[in-house]
């Protein structure tokens, strides 16, 4: 019963998780919300679109070191101290990212942003788990995975809407009064609880190998399309500096008496099996929301507020379904949940597979509704898997470093998914390509009625070819995502029950051993 006397309730429970929710919610939309603004920002500012690339990737490679980072500054400075501190700075920087009158001074203000947000996904995580009594966690998680789902479709929504009616630093403003109430009030909910910290040597090797590596392999992941990939020397010579300081690190960290990320956490069989169904399940899914406006705008004639219509459904049965699961998730085996979760979103991409061009709004709408139903069973189950054999400061730490194998699944997949998209594209418009030829009578046939082959025609001929090269692509793709997460079933089954103990916090005075 360890688990009830670690509870602790603050005067208003409603208060504390509403404040909590809001500032990951804050700190989760901010993640994308900057994106549809880049080509105003750089405009503004007077720089290039490549330039201004540096917005995103300086924010990304901050927040992906600043991850792993959270279970020792937990150690360090305690919970409550750390998120709340998390939120003021990162309220302080959304103000100076707004207020900057250069690109430099944004992309500094924005990589302070990033650092600072590191921390706040994982002890939101964590604090939930403390203030809710154990026969509520699972609903505090369900409640944080509706976060996680609902804020990165509505930042380019909002962000786009902002610039468009106001001026793009109130995308960075608009934060503030939320920081600020969120900061205060949980601050004030939580206070009363004690922590105990400790003053462990500071693993200074450790934490440098950490910023080379995973620094310099967020670098690789946000420019290597620009770039060319390993076409270009810089790309090369980063991704090799990363590989070794990143084997090193590994090495360095399990030898170390103190190290500053704990990876022997994944010694432990629910951690690990959990985390690699989150960082696959979670890529898959970034993917499908990647590529799928992306060829409904450019392939289909769908303007972005249609292509965003077309994506919302998703959203739909995770708003209904995420309260029933929450309360009725212990009545089931986790991995039942879960395997529902990945056939669910496994089936709606196979579906997706056998669209055509002539595939309606209302058919696209339907079966981004249906993967709701995958959505909503996602993250709850997986997390509750992933932290359910942790106690005391490790939850921290397993959240903090599960939270960073989640974004750079997210990051690869936002790098992979274009690039595979755009070569399967190459290979399909060759080999149609090859069709048209006069010794082809159909194809002479069909230029023929359109009036002879002529220069325009010939023209008119490639763009749909290229259409439907890319409707090839994108049913290649929905084919491997479709059958990836089928395979993800397997694994989530070597998870072991029980799941009950849903990372409880230990007592306040096992957080500081």
């Amino acid at each position: 019963m360890q688990e009830d006397k670690s509870a602790f309730t603050p005067p208003s429970l409603l208060l504390a998780t509403i404040a909590l929710s809001l500032a990951t919610f804050m700190q989760v939309l901010d993640t994308t919300i900057a994106n549809v603004a880049l080509p105003t920002i750089a405009g503004n500012l007077g720089v290039s679109s490549d330039q201004g690339t540096w917005v995103i990737t300086s924010f990304a490679v901050c927040n992906a070191i600043a991850l792993p980072l959270t279970g020792w500054f937990t150690r360090r400075i305690g919970q409550l101290r750390l998120f709340t501190g998390s939120v003021i700075l990162f309220t302080l920087t959304s103000f100076l990212c707004g207020f900057a009158h250069s690109m430099t001074e944004l992309i500094v203000f924005r990589a302070l942003q990033g650092f600072f947000a590191g921390p706040m996904f994982p002890m939101c995580q964590t604090l939930l788990l403390v203030i809710f009594p154990a026969s509520k966690r699972s609903m505090a998680l369900a409640l944080l995975s509706m976060v996680t789902v609902v804020a990165p479709i509505v930042g380019p929504i909002t962000g786009g809407w902002i610039t468009d009616n106001y001026s793009w630093p109130w995308i960075f403003y608009i934060n503030v009064p939320i920081g600020i109430f969120a900061a205060i009030t949980v601050w004030s909910q939580l206070r009363a609880r004690e922590e105990t910290t400790t003053t462990a040597p500071i693993d200074y090797i450790g934490i440098a190998l950490l910023v080379l590596g995973v620094g310099l392999l967020q670098v690789v992941l946000d420019k290597g399309n620009d770039l060319d990939w390993f076409a270009s020397q810089t790309i090369i010579v980063m991704s090799v500096i990363s590989a070794i300081a990143l084997v090193s690190f590994v090495i360095w960290e399990l030898g170390e008496k103190h190290p500053i990320v704990n990876l022997r956490l994944f010694t432990d069989r629910n951690f690990a099996i959990g985390t690699t169904a989150l960082t696959l399940g979670y890529a898959a899914f970034f993917a499908i929301n990647l590529i799928l406006p992306q060829w409904l705008q450019t392939e289909m004639g769908y303007t972005a507020i249609w292509a965003g219509l077309a994506a919302a459904p998703m959203g739909f049965l995770p708003l209904l379904l995420t309260p029933i699961i929450g309360r009725y998730a212990s009545k089931f085996d986790l991995r039942l949940l879960a395997t529902m979760s990945f056939l669910a979103m496994g089936v709606s991409c196979l579906v997706r597979a056998q669209f055509t061009t002539d595939v309606d709004f209302r058919t696209i709408a339907e079966v981004q509704m249906f993967m709701g139903i995958g959505v909503a069973f996602f993250f709850m189950p997986i997390t509750t898997i992933v932290l359910s054999n942790l106690h005391g400061v490790e939850v921290a730490e397993g959240s903090g470093l599960a939270t960073f194998f989640r974004v750079l699944g997210g990051s690869f997949a936002s790098s992979l998914a274009t690039w595979i998209w755009s070569r399967r594209e190459v290979f399909h418009h060759a080999n149609l390509t090859e069709s048209v030829s006069v010794y082809n009578p159909a194809a002479m046939d069909y230029l023929q009625k359109m009036g002879g082959v002529t220069q325009q025609h010939l023209a008119a001929v490639d763009k749909t070819i290229e259409q439907q090269a890319y409707m090839m692509s994108t049913i290649d793709y929905f084919w491997i995502l479709g059958w990836g997460f089928m395979a993800l079933i397997i694994v989530i089954w070597f998870a072991r029950p029980p799941f009950i103990r849903s990372g409880a916090p230990s007592s306040p005075a096992a957080s500081g051993h």
